[in-house]
């Protein structure tokens, strides 16, 4: 049996194990119950017009998607863009930043049956996967169909390249079916390479041309005027268990306000609880909740309102980074114009972490406890954090145009699966 249908048997025999798991945590995110035979490949939202197609497996990969698909929209209005994800939050987000301006479906599971339907139904003219989606079974069918697809916003940390050439029987012949990939890093693109990926071009990285929604900005801005100049510490983007790492590392109140945003949704009644048992004080955004004097934290239990956070803040902490799950985007606090501090972990950004330290716009700290003393520091010192801020806003602006880069990609391939 080849690697790719010893790939499709496994899947069909843990497919029981995966509905399960979908329905247990639709308990908690209902999403996850919603449209359930799109992820079978059946659908009800045929388009009239070409199809370009964009996959965005969750949250992070639907908002660096943003530009680009803008753009897309803009240069291509005689084409329907069709944008795909895994998770409930993706396609909530999708909602947030789209609307109806696109058609959104989750991307069916990578089985021959469901991916034949989803190709047949929607007749993309391209697609677009967004940074690490490979599916075996996709792009072997993409490949027959002669759908070109490219792999978008590119990155591949040394654990990723490991794994795949641990199946390289399995994961060439999938690299090597896109017809090119945008690198972000000329590091990501050896690595890519190696993997077997063909037709690379380094394009920089998405998240840098990405504009943070004015209203919130502003909204944010203004949150911070009425705390009358009591100093914001944000904890971004956390994972599991690091809130309670954090909480322990705070220590003494020290009149800060500190700002917990989970990074799943599911997580907020979670963190709620964590602070109750504590005796923490806190405040909710999704009630309405002010900080006053007395709330010691806001639990930031809302989602698309990152722009908001980065606006009220002081210091950003970046999650996912003090446990090892390469941490979360930290572009967005450097554009924002504010001091980042994270921790060891940050091997899903590498390049981005890489410049934003040689900049002087980012700390790096071994844990928690020398996450918040760091922060604590910038506190106390107004013009270091100025000079972080100003660092990272000129940061981004030199890294911006990647959005280009990949569209002057993706006109190509239109090009070359035009109708004649």
């Amino acid at each position: 049996m080849s690697a790719r249908g010893l790939y499709t048997l496994t899947l069909r025999l843990a497919l029981p194990f995966v509905l399960a798991r979908l329905w247990w945590r639709g308990l908690r995110e209902p999403g996850y119950r919603a449209h359930l035979a799109e992820r079978f490949g059946r659908y009800d939202k045929r388009p009239s017009r070409r199809v370009i197609w964009v996959h965005a497996v969750s949250v992070g990969e639907t908002r660096a998607a943003a530009t680009l698909v803008k753009d897309l929209q803009r240069r291509y209005p005689d084409h329907s863009v069709l944008m795909t994800c895994m998770t409930a939050t993706g396609r909530e987000t999708m909602t947030q930043l789209y609307g109806d301006s696109v058609l959104g479906a989750f991307l069916p599971y990578d089985l021959p049956g469901p991916i034949n339907r989803f190709l047949t139904y929607f007749r993309p003219s391209l697609g677009i996967m967004m940074e690490t989606e490979v599916w075996p079974n996709l792009l072997a069918a993409c490949r027959e169909r002669g759908v070109p697809v490219m792999l978008a916003n590119a990155r591949m940390s040394t654990t990723s390249a490991r794994g795949y050439l641990r199946f390289a029987s399995l994961s060439r012949p999938a690299f090597g079916a896109f017809s090119a990939v945008c690198a972000q890093s000329r590091v990501a693109a050896r690595r890519l390479r190696l993997l077997g990926a063909k037709g690379i071009t380094v394009t920089g990285n998405l998240k840098f041309d990405a504009d943070p929604n004015p209203e919130k900005v502003e909204e944010g801005k203004a949150f911070k005027v009425a705390l009358r100049g009591r100093r914001v510490i944000l904890l971004a983007s956390t994972r599991e268990g690091e809130e309670a790492m954090l909480l322990d590392a705070l220590g003494e109140d020290d009149g800060a306000l500190v700002m917990i945003v989970p990074r799943h949704p599911r997580r907020f009644e979670e963190v709620a609880a964590l602070l109750a048992e504590r005796g923490v004080t806190f405040a909710r955004r999704s009630r309405g909740e002010a900080p006053h004097a007395g709330r010691r934290v806001y639990l930031g239990d809302t989602m698309g309102e990152m722009a908001f956070y980065y606006a009220a803040c002081t210091v950003a902490v970046i999650g996912g980074s003090f446990q090892p799950l390469g941490g979360q985007n930290l572009i967005e606090a450097c554009a924002a114009g504010v001091p980042v501090v994270f921790g060891p972990h940050m091997f899903n950004f590498q390049e981005a972490t890489r410049y934003a330290l040689a900049a002087g716009a980012a700390i790096q700290v071994k844990d928690a406890e020398q996450a918040i003393r760091m922060a604590r520091e910038l506190l106390r010192d107004p013009q270091r954090c100025a000079s972080m801020g100003v660092a990272g806003t000129r940061l981004c602006a030199a890294h911006r145009g990647a959005t280009e880069r990949h569209l002057t990609v993706a006109r190509v391939l239109l090009r070359a699966s035009a109708p004649r």
